[in-house]
């Protein structure tokens, strides 16, 4: 999400790319007596509240464009004393990475999707259980009890497409088999469409053809736990394989973007607005981008990957990014009646194409009932084994950031290079003791 989409995906989006981001596809209770009521009946404690916090965050169109701006409004009607400063960072799954470790993370930020789950409370602060209540993914960032951080919303993951595109292209049926979308490709390029904008200069997008997507394509949303004692988890004919070797026939075919070098992903929202490119491989959270970036809202659509010929698929139910208050905030009350108030009153989760982390109520998307329509099997995303992380950090893979799966997108021999992973996964596993 992704993304845009995780993480998110270590899910994400990906999930991320499922987050993720932008990436890329999940409470509603009142707030702890620490801080004022969530339905702002204690106006007293409201106005009590106050001061400056920083918040960092990945989207940098929120920013720029005002949208944040707005939703601070709405938060001094209940906090007037209260002012919101904003860091936004273009290459935030990279960057929030190094913040963390210098100290530099603001009061309020993003957590980083890779972040080893024993580590949170290191640089969270807990957050009040009442916020939890009828949530997605409660204690997905949970330790020893305590929850350090709140998804900001619910995503899956699969093809946003223009339906113009695809009627100019001559693609007159979504494609429910891989053979069926490597032909809608074909034709769309012969009618001189982008077929899929991959955004592999972005990197972060393109987490989704590896770690944003291989457990629902094993159908083991705990797969990753697996991998804790496995010394070659790399295989070209698994999950993994699967899903990069989609990738790879994409790019050789010319079915993506010819500019791979360059970060182009504020650019590539309005190729897919206007149907210069037909598809990306996201989450639910870039549709109301690419809406925003001029097209038709009743132009863009979304189905599941059909990541094999068997027309029977799974997808993703993830969260995109979790957001939590840094153990270091000076201002901890403000931050956490910000998190609170941007989580379930904002309006972020609507206007970012979210289904909301309450369990109780209805997505506004109207694209997500066509996605439904294709009846995949949605796999709830559950917690990783911390050690999973472990691994790949003192392995130096970088989930979530895409520079590995670059590497692997383009690389001449896959086995090779899968192999290069394996070993530096199997090393990594004995100097850990696991």
């Amino acid at each position: 999400m992704k993304k845009n989409a995780l993480a998110v995906l270590v899910l994400m989006l990906a999930m991320s790319l499922l987050a993720a981001c932008g990436g890329n596809a999940n409470g509603n209770a009142s707030s702890p007596a620490s801080q004022p009521e969530s339905d702002g009946t204690s106006s007293g404690a409201s106005a009590e509240v106050g001061g400056k916090i920083k918040v960092l965050t990945h989207r940098t169109d929120y920013v720029n464009d005002g949208t944040m701006d707005k939703y601070v409004e709405n938060f001094k009607e209940k906090y007037p004393n209260a002012e919101i400063e904003f860091e936004a960072l273009t290459n935030y799954a990279a960057d929030i990475k190094v913040r963390l470790t210098t100290g530099e993370a603001g009061d309020v930020n993003m957590v980083d999707a890779s972040l080893a789950l024993n580590e949170m409370p290191n640089y969270y602060e807990p957050l009040p259980d009442s916020m939890f209540e009828n949530v997605y993914f409660a204690d997905y960032r949970a330790v020893d009890g305590k929850r350090y951080a709140i998804a900001t919303g619910v995503n899956t993951q699969g093809i946003v497409y223009n339906k113009q595109a695809f009627a100019k292209a001559g693609v007159n049926k979504v494609p429910t088999t891989l053979d069926e979308l490597y032909a809608a490709a074909q034709k769309l390029k012969d009618a001189g469409i982008i077929p899929l904008y991959m955004n592999y200069g972005a990197q972060w997008p393109i987490g989704n053809w590896a770690e944003g997507s291989v457990k629902y394509v094993a159908g083991d949303m705990k797969w990753f736990d697996k991998l804790v004692t496995d010394d070659a988890p790399f295989k070209v004919d698994g999950p993994w394989g699967t899903m990069i070797n989609i990738a790879r026939t994409f790019v050789q075919k010319g079915w993506v973007e010819k500019d791979l070098a360059t970060n182009n992903w504020e650019m590539s929202k309005g190729e897919v607005a206007s149907g210069k490119a037909a598809m990306y491989f996201l989450g639910n959270w870039v549709i109301p981008q690419v809406i925003g970036a001029g097209a038709n809202p009743d132009d863009i659509g979304f189905f599941p990957l059909p990541y094999d010929n068997s027309g029977q698929y799974n997808a993703p139910l993830g969260p995109d990014y979790f957001i939590g208050v840094s153990k270091d905030s000076k201002n901890k009350e403000l931050a956490i009646a910000w998190v609170e108030f941007f989580v379930k009153e904002s309006g972020y989760v609507d206007q970012s194409g979210f289904m909301p982390v309450d369990k109780t109520i209805e997505p506004q998307v109207p694209q997500l009932a066509e996605f439904k329509s294709f009846n995949p099997t949605f796999l709830e995303d559950e917690a990783t084994d911390p050690r999973f992380n472990e691994i790949a950090n003192k392995a130096a893979i970088d989930l979530y950031v895409g520079k590995t799966t670059q590497s692997l997108i383009v690389a001449k021999d896959l086995q090779a290079e899968y192999d290069k992973l394996n070993k530096k996964w199997a090393d990594s596993r004995k100097a850990l003791g696991y």
